[in-house]
């Protein structure tokens, strides 16, 4: 990936990252009350992102994200498709965790065994999660079942080698925005959404990143109907080391700080945050770190997830430049009254200059044990 230009969100991330900016279409509804017992325990101060930061990761078993059917000869002399892994009973979102009853490494694990196998079954350990409404539960931890799924393996007339219909996936790289680091130990946060999988939407299973520096080479601004993007390329050398993936955000730990992070501010809670002004820091393709002015409305206080209020570029650079925000500002920091209040997690396809943000309390209470 060195020097490969890659656009953040679905162009970017070839396989996931940052799929939750530029799919919203409807607008957050206000919401009324106080912190509603979600306060987390927040730091005093933290130093201020809104530098950009790339990230390649490995799965944490191997993601089922689609079928492809493969084609045999009949007994009659001619072809048929057939999808023995969908007929075995595998389902998109599965994740394989176990190869004839060893752990995978990778992808290349499943498909070496596949084209080994001389058309015997080989049996899958599966996590599958039980329900849509299950899916999430305490700590945001998907609720899974374990399963035994044994899928036999059809030799491919056209590729002539032994193949099951599975399309899987076991890494990803992509480019986010910081959005707060703490001084003490060098822990962040940034995104304020999940790493998503491309196809099925869904959080990805995390087992392991690393972080590198990235240089921002170029801007497509957005419009209507059309979300823009920043581009950049990932820089040689780990800065750092991912270790979480939630609905609310991606966390790890830096190796050294960035140079760019020299802004300590304190931490708001979400009853703090006002209907108004506010400020978005972000780096565009000048490389330097810039604050551009927005505007707060339509706060939903009882919000648990990376959609808690709406926000309105109004900086007319920041407009001429960009259109708005862009694929890519997820993470942006948002300062209001000398606070860091949250971050910028959504573009509206329909509308450039709008999207959604997160309260920073949020972020940091799915940061678990990195937070202490």
């Amino acid at each position: 990936m060195n020097r490969k230009y890659m656009k953040l969100c679905a162009l970017l991330l070839t396989l996931v990252l940052l799929t939750a900016a530029g799919t919203t279409v409807t607008r957050a509804a206000p919401g009324v009350g106080a912190d509603q017992g979600n306060t987390a325990s927040l730091p005093g101060e933290v130093y201020v992102g809104g530098m950009p930061f790339g990230v390649k990761f490995y799965t944490q078993g191997i993601l089922v994200v689609g079928f492809c059917d493969v084609d045999v000869t009949s007994s009659g002399g001619g072809c048929r498709n057939v999808n023995p892994a969908r007929d075995a009973g595998l389902k998109m979102r599965d994740i394989i965790v176990g190869i004839n009853g060893e752990a995978p490494l990778c992808a290349a694990s499943l498909t070496k065994a596949v084209e080994e196998s001389g058309g015997k079954p080989v049996t899958l350990t599966v996590k599958r999660c039980l329900s849509p409404a299950a899916r999430r539960h305490e700590g945001n931890t998907p609720k899974t079942t374990e399963l035994t799924v044994t899928v036999t393996p059809v030799k491919s007339t056209s590729e002539n080698r032994y193949k099951t219909g599975l399309w899987v996936r076991d890494s990803g790289a992509g480019i986010g925005t910081v959005t707060f680091i703490l001084p003490d130990t060098g822990a962040f946060g940034g995104l304020g959404h999940g790493i998503c999988d491309g196809d099925t939407g869904e959080l990805i299973p995390l087992q392991r990143g690393q972080v590198t520096d990235v240089t921002v080479s170029g801007i497509e601004k957005g419009e209507a109907g059309d979300p823009g993007a920043i581009k950049g390329y990932f820089v040689p050398g780990k800065t750092g080391s991912l270790l979480k993936n939630t609905e609310c955000g991606v966390y790890g730990v830096f190796v050294t700080r960035p140079a760019a992070a020299v802004q300590k501010l304190p931490v708001a809670k979400r009853s703090e945050l006002r209907e108004g002004d506010a400020t978005i820091l972000c780096t565009l393709d000048n490389g330097k770190l810039g604050q551009y002015k927005a505007r707060i409305t339509s706060i939903d206080r009882s919000a648990t997830g990376s959609k808690c209020f709406t926000l309105s570029v109004t900086d007319p650079a920041l407009i001429e430049k960009t259109g708005g925000i862009v694929q890519g500002m997820s993470g942006s920091p948002i300062i209001q009254n000398g606070k860091l209040v949250g971050a910028v997690t959504h573009v509206l396809i329909s509308d450039p200059t709008a999207g959604y943000g997160i309260f920073i309390e949020n972020m940091i209470k799915q940061m678990g044990d990195l937070a202490s």
